[in-house]
């Protein structure tokens, strides 16, 4: 089970205390339980007590009061545990089954019966290597892993409750309140010169990145971005189970932490990834989100959100290393991880090189291939033409038109339109200072230069990729994908006959602006450094 730091001293009765720790040691005994049970395993978190017993775990809430949560009275813990538990099921409803009653008395308790005691919220009981953070470290984490978590992320998030035009959840005082007080608490408790100069530069960097995105936080919650979030999303809180990745232990003790902006959520897992040296996979994770919730839009505040989030972990680390009483292993340990927190924050705040990627090529040619790896490789968005076309006629990703060749989807107009909201994409995302890759065959030199224009219009740096293959290759390829209908391209030999007959390839005035890359083989990182030396670019 996942254990979340206390960031302050509890406050809590002696007597309820030392219930609770004959509570615990009377539920040690298997007999207890109404199913199978050897030993009984006990883990302790700052909040709760969980027990491991059998194929369940029973999780009590400890009497403490945080001054961020209250679990002091009977009656807040059941209306804690049972929040807990309409929260977890909206993404666990496999592991979270109930809140049970705990009857008799501290020395012989009985689950289910007879006057409550205390509650326990009842949940399955899996392995801990099941963890994604456990994965993550022992290098099992997959893209495989990836996608899927991004698809559920997005699923989630759009079936959630948005938040109130008279909450002040979202608000860019609520936001700026939040973000000032991880600095407040860490400088209380920092005496190094380094550090504090460090944590200065990042206080000034987030006063002044708020200032100028005060606006936006205030847009998007208008545009109900804003939800009943997870609150705590990541990797440490996800496991995979029966192969999907199941995340879990949401926060139900705070509102606060729990209704935020989406992207927030996202940077938390973007930023965790980062830190577990896998920035390809967080690349990966973004763009998948992206493209399924299609919220662009949102990369104007990302770059806050994942210094925000790399603030709380340094924020959360450093408390704890000043607790008392700490052996002197796991304080070194801690010390460690928030000044790494810190440095990462201070990495993440720093701008990006501009730059526009447009992808080039026939049907069937690897550029959505091309495209993914260069992305990951370089910590860019990409934006798909397949997609962006289907979502601008109400289309899922995977959803098919039966379009036939230069209609409903794929007539001219219907083109035009495309490119223009990928133009429009490319210039939203191209502001924030991330690098943006067009994926769309480009075969009219009249889109080439639109796009070129666009970067020139924005400062950034402009590189044609242009993929090629043999004709035969090309065909061996789209007929496959034509009989799997697994992707979000739907042209097939047809289409491609007509974009035989129909490109204009790059003349020789554009070939200045071009990488030529042979996609019948993969690409690799050999492939993604030459894009990234061409533009100046460091790889993640």
């Amino acid at each position: 089970m996942h254990t979340r730091s206390a960031p302050v001293t509890p406050q809590a009765t002696a007597t309820g205390d030392q219930n609770l720790d004959r509570l615990i040691a009377s539920l040690r005994a298997p007999g207890c339980y109404p199913h199978a049970v050897g030993e009984v395993e006990v883990l302790q978190t700052h909040i709760s007590c969980v027990l491991l017993a059998g194929d369940y775990a029973y999780k009590i809430k400890k009497p403490v009061d945080f001054g961020f949560l209250d679990f002091r009275t009977l009656a807040a813990r059941r209306r804690y545990c049972e929040e807990e538990l309409r929260l977890n099921r909206r993404t666990a409803p496999g592991l979270y089954l109930d809140v049970i009653s705990i009857g008799g008395c501290v020395s012989a308790p009985v689950l289910g019966g007879g006057t409550a005691i205390e509650y326990a919220l009842r949940m399955k009981r899996f392995e801990q290597d099941a963890l994604l953070d456990r994965m993550a470290r022992q290098g099992e984490l997959s893209p495989q892993h990836v996608d899927a978590l991004a698809s559920g992320i997005a699923r989630f998030h759009a079936g959630i409750e948005r938040a109130g035009a008279d909450s002040v959840f979202g608000s860019a005082g609520h936001i700026l309140a939040q973000a000032v007080q991880n600095f407040d608490q860490m400088r209380a408790l920092i005496s190094t010169k380094a550090e504090l100069a460090l944590l200065a530069r990042l206080r000034d960097w987030t006063l002044v990145a708020h200032a100028s995105l005060a606006s936006a936080f205030d847009a998007r919650k208008r545009a109900g971005w804003v939800r009943e979030c997870h609150g705590d999303l990541h990797l440490g809180n996800i496991a995979l189970l029966a192969g999907v990745p199941t995340p879990f232990d949401g926060i139900e003790f705070s509102a606060d932490l729990r209704w935020i902006d989406v992207m927030n959520e996202v940077a938390f897992l973007i930023m965790d990834l980062i830190d577990h040296r896998l920035p390809r996979l967080a690349w990966r994770f973004l763009n998948a989100y992206l493209e399924l919730s299609g919220d662009y839009a949102g990369m104007r505040v990302q770059r806050f959100y994942l210094v925000y989030r790399a603030l709380v972990r340094a924020k959360v680390a450093c408390m704890r290393a000043h607790q008392p009483g700490l052996a002197l292993r796991l304080k070194s340990e801690l010390e460690h991880e928030y000044r790494r927190h810190l440095t990462l924050a201070e990495r993440l705040a720093a701008p990006a090189h501009a730059a526009l990627l447009i992808m080039h090529g026939l049907s069937g040619s690897g550029k959505t291939t091309v495209a993914q790896g260069l992305a990951e490789a370089l910590g860019a968005v990409r934006l798909r033409s397949d997609v962006e076309r289907k979502r601008l006629h109400g289309l899922a990703k995977l959803e098919r038109s039966a379009s036939a060749l230069d209609a409903l989807l794929y007539t001219p107009r219907a083109s035009e339109r495309t490119y223009t909201h990928l133009a429009g994409l490319a210039r939203e995302v191209l502001a924030t200072g991330y690098p943006v890759i067009v994926d769309a065959a480009f075969l009219k030199r009249s889109q080439r230069e639109c796009f070129a224009e666009l970067a020139r219009g924005a400062g950034a740096r402009f590189l044609i990729v242009a993929c090629s293959a043999s004709p035969a290759a090309l065909r061996a390829r789209v007929a496959r994908r034509e009989r799997a209908a697994d992707d979000a391209s739907e042209a097939g030999l047809e289409v491609l006959a007509q974009q035989f007959s129909t490109q204009e390839p790059l003349a020789a005035d554009e070939t200045g602006n071009a990488l030529t890359l042979d996609a019948e083989r993969s690409t690799g990182p050999a492939e993604a450094a030459a894009v990234a030396l061409r533009l100046g670019l460091e790889t993640p």
